[in-house]
């Protein structure tokens, strides 16, 4: 895939992605099989790359979900191929860790003598850049092993997700689903209707992530319909948090009815290439935000959203996964 190393990093992804949308290409066009997870990640540090790395990695259409750079590899005996590209990808640092000093400008020590290091924000982000390579581009690694999870317990995962969202979900449509702002609630067909019980869970995820931008959630736009420039960004930042859900849980993805809002995508991206950041960023943020329920009590939960006098657990949640969002990777 050519990259023109003249072009900021976001106009690069915006541009890329604008084309694989006209052809079908993008990483959530193509069906993800249910039990293979394919987000990349990096095996030396075991963890996933997020936000626009995550998508444009993704983006790079190769079958190994594997990225590190070439010292990682070496440090694996493992060599990149001669004539092999590696890939570009950027870091946002907005927070720092400084030694803590007391009036006299002198360091303050701990129990054990050591530093006392506080977190600060910088005032100017520092951005940083690494090149990556996928694992079909290295020589010397071993066969990727795919820990793939059985039908019932990612059903169940999923499942428990759900229930613990607390957002109510009616079986009343036929052919139609769509969660209402208004009411708090996700509409949908039948089960029976849905082919596999992956797309039955990957459907209300989806909804579930346009619930997260509810106002006593994330807080997100919602107000916009079919055809407004908010309604294609909503979905596309839906779009892309429904691809890192169904990996997460291995519930594969589906694009399904979605083809409808392509062209809006591709003129978002034309005319603000940077959205491609914003909508990535706002992604991880449902991604992370959704997963937080896997551990909550859905009781409290469903109690806590819907009473206005007792929203703070779930603003205090939101603003936890924000404060998480701006010290690992923020890109405007």
């Amino acid at each position: 895939m050519p990259e023109n190393n003249k072009l900021p990093y976001y106009q690069r992804i915006a541009n890329e992605l604008i084309e694989q949308l006209k052809v079908g290409a993008a990483p959530w066009q193509v069906p993800w099989k249910p039990g293979i997870p394919r987000m990349p990640h990096n095996p030396i540090s075991g963890t996933r790359y997020k936000g626009a790395n995550a998508l444009w990695l993704a983006m790079q259409g190769r079958g190994d979900s594997r990225w590190m750079t070439y010292k990682q590899a070496q440090g694996l005996d493992a060599q990149v191929k001669k004539g092999e590209r590696g890939t570009l990808v950027q870091y946002w640092k907005l927070f720092d860790k400084v030694i803590k000093k007391d009036s006299n400008n002198k360091p303050i020590l701990d129990s054990e003598g050591k530093p006392v290091k506080v977190t600060i924000k910088l005032d100017k982000p520092k951005v940083f850049s690494a090149i990556v390579f996928n694992a079909e581009q290295i020589d010397g690694l071993l066969e990727q092993e795919v820990k793939a999870e059985p039908d019932w317990q990612r059903h169940q995962r999923a499942e428990k997700l759900i229930n613990n969202f607390g957002v109510p979900v009616h079986h009343d449509q036929y052919d139609n689903v769509y969660y209402c702002p208004s009411t708090d609630s996700i509409h949908l067909p039948k089960r029976e209707q849905f082919d596999t019980a992956d797309k039955f869970y990957a459907t209300i995820l989806h909804e579930c992530g346009h619930a997260s931008g509810s106002s006593h959630r994330l807080d997100r736009d919602l107000t916009g319909r079919f055809g407004d420039e908010s309604y294609a960004k909503e979905e596309l930042r839906a779009e892309i948090a429904s691809l890192m859900l169904g990996d997460e849980l291995q519930i594969g993805h589906d694009f399904g009815q979605h083809a409808a809002y392509v062209d809006h995508w591709v003129k978002v991206l034309q005319d603000d290439p940077k959205e491609i950041l914003r909508a990535s960023r706002d992604a991880e943020k449902i991604h992370d935000y959704v997963l937080e329920f896997e551990n909550v009590n859905s009781k409290v939960v469903s109690q806590n959203q819907h009473r206005e006098s007792e929203p703070k657990s779930l603003g205090e949640l939101a603003e936890r996964l924000r404060i998480r969002e701006l010290g690992e990777e923020l890109e405007r």
